[in-house]
């Protein structure tokens, strides 16, 4: 074959002539002027976002200014409310976020993000519309008078970009320069100084708004415990608002808190209780917000399971304050051995590491101890916090205890503690549509953890505020092995007993104790039922 080339041949054509300075000029000009009428075309021609950083609070506007307060569960949010109350700041709590208020969210936030930012932001965008457009306010009495308060940190999602959300949005919805404040209990929030803060974060500010949260948490555990089980439906719901009065008042007003719980002690023991019918018991756990929440958000998750005739088992604020002061000594430990960065004996030079690891332990316990003493004055018997350091350990082989985002490894710990300990029938794990940190965990490594434990149920739920019947679906086809599991229990505990199920219904009848809303049995198996059989045998 000859290797000769025609004359026409592509390869011995001659290159492109080198351009001018001036011809390259001109070229750039053409194509910046292309792509300048392309944005135009395409709505993009707008400036690149800025953010409106706008968060001076001083003192001597306490008086005219209202801090609003949202994001939590109704009983966390309505007690951290009379905390602020109590401390003499002007507070409102926002209404439950609602599928109005994703409609806000999706509105005016940026594209791609998970339904909490959208619920959080759209509910806040929906109070001031609200405010403007029916209360007539205008909108510079709104920037001026209004406050929106939540947490900070330096999670990779809620408390780092949230906030820059919440601004976006406000601008865009035309409250450009509202304030949206953040917190941290340990460094509170920097502002330039000269004048007195108006929002002073101290230790009496933590002490009294904790607080306030633990007490949420044990009224909820309660309600959720009592629920499932009320022989006068809504009768719970009734006690429950009632004691979120009473200690409303105690917090606002700062008196004792302990005569409250006393108080509300009474209103629930007053309610009427049967648990003689065995009822799975669910785990609801997740990325935070979505786990929490009580609405549109995760599709009313926490009702439509006791409307399935489940009992929940909610996961409490403390918590997660427990597991951050773990972290918070974990990661102090882990600093002190790095030497060669270091030449101090312990820690960081210049810094007290072991005086700072003393008082994450006092933190840790004073924690500990004001929740069991709550839930010692209000009846809530029998209940265990986790123990963080098990928790730490037991999830370990299966999720790095160096990993940060979402809950890192409690939420794997938490499913093996669930399935080790007897804790429940079933766990569903809510978390937002997208959400890296709790996905990773929910989608990935639960299911090593599943091939371990082949009997735990489990079930991975993601929430887009749009697709309740898709993910309740789900639930029930889960929630139908858990229901058999309980049955099959609570009959084993028959079984072992000799009790029949007639008898042992008969003897709890005729016992005020067995009967009493506040009586718990000693912990043998997940059910309640199936414990009071063992404690009636």
């Amino acid at each position: 074959m000859s290797d000769e080339r025609s004359p026409t041949d592509p390869h011995d054509a001659p290159g492109p002539e080198a351009l001018t300075p001036e011809e390259e000029a001109e070229l750039e000009r053409e194509l910046a002027s292309f792509a300048e009428a392309e944005a135009r075309a395409l709505g993009l021609e707008r400036e690149q976002y800025v953010e409106n950083v706008a968060q001076e609070f001083w003192a001597d506007q306490r008086g005219y200014t209202t801090l609003l307060v949202s994001g939590l569960s109704m009983a966390h949010d309505h007690l951290a409310t009379a905390a602020l109350a109590g401390l003499g700041y002007r507070v409102r709590t926002l209404d439950v976020p609602d599928q109005a208020s994703l409609q806000f969210g999706k509105e005016f936030g940026n594209r791609g993000q998970c339904s909490p930012t959208y619920f959080t932001v759209g509910n806040l965008v929906k109070h001031l519309v609200h405010l403007r457009d029916v209360e007539g306010m205008s909108t510079q009495e709104i920037i001026d008078g209004y406050i929106f308060l939540t947490a900070g940190g330096c999670g990779p999602c809620r408390f780092g970009m949230y906030v820059t959300e919440y601004r976006k949005a406000l601008r865009d919805a035309g409250f450009d320069g509202f304030r949206v404040m953040t917190f941290q209990m340990a460094g509170g929030i920097r502002q330039a100084t000269g004048k007195e803060l108006g929002l002073k974060i101290d230790q009496a500010f933590a002490w009294h708004v904790v607080r306030a949260l633990i007490a949420g948490d044990v009224l909820n555990l309660m309600a959720y415990r009592m629920r499932p089980y009320e022989v006068v439906q809504g009768s719970v719901d009734d006690a429950v608002e009632r004691c979120k009065a009473v200690l409303y008042e105690a917090f606002a007003s700062r008196r004792r808190v302990s005569l409250a719980m006393l108080r509300c002690r009474r209103i629930l023991g007053a309610v009427r209780i049967d648990r003689t019918q065995p009822k799975p018991v669910v785990s609801l756990i997740g990325e935070f917000w979505a786990m929490t929440t009580e609405g549109d958000g995760n599709y009313h998750m926490q009702r439509f399971l006791e409307a399935e005739g489940a009992e929940v088992d909610i996961q409490g604020i403390t918590n997660w304050l427990l597991f951050l002061l773990w972290e918070a000594g974990y990661d102090t430990r882990q600093r002190q051995t790095l030497r060669r960065d270091d030449d101090a004996r312990k820690g960081l030079a210049g810094k007290d590491a072991t005086r700072k690891l003393w008082g994450l332990r006092l933190g840790y316990h004073a924690v500990r101890g004001v929740f069991q003493a709550y839930a010692k004055l209000l009846g809530l018997h029998g209940y265990h916090l986790p123990d963080m350091h098990h928790i730490a350990a037991i999830a370990r082989e299966h999720y790095s205890n160096d990993v940060r985002g979402g809950e890192g490894h409690m939420e794997v710990g938490k499913l093996i503690h669930f399935v080790e300990d007897k804790v429940n029938h079933m766990t569903v794990s809510v978390k937002p549509f997208g959400c890296m940190p709790s996905s990773g965990v929910s989608d990935g490594v639960q299911s090593l953890v599943q091939a371990r434990y082949p009997e735990a149920i489990f079930v991975a739920i993601e929430t887009t505020g749009d697709q309740e019947v898709n993910a309740h679906s789900r639930v029930q086809m889960m929630l139908f092995k858990a229901r058999q599991r309980a049955r099959e229990e609570f009959e084993r505990a028959l079984a072992e007993t000799g009790l029949s199920e007639e008898e042992f219904r008969r003897r709890v009848s005729h016992s005020r104790r067995w009967r009493g809303p506040l009586f718990r049995p000693r912990h043998q198996a997940a059910g309640i039922a199936t414990n009071l059989v063992y404690a009636v045998a």
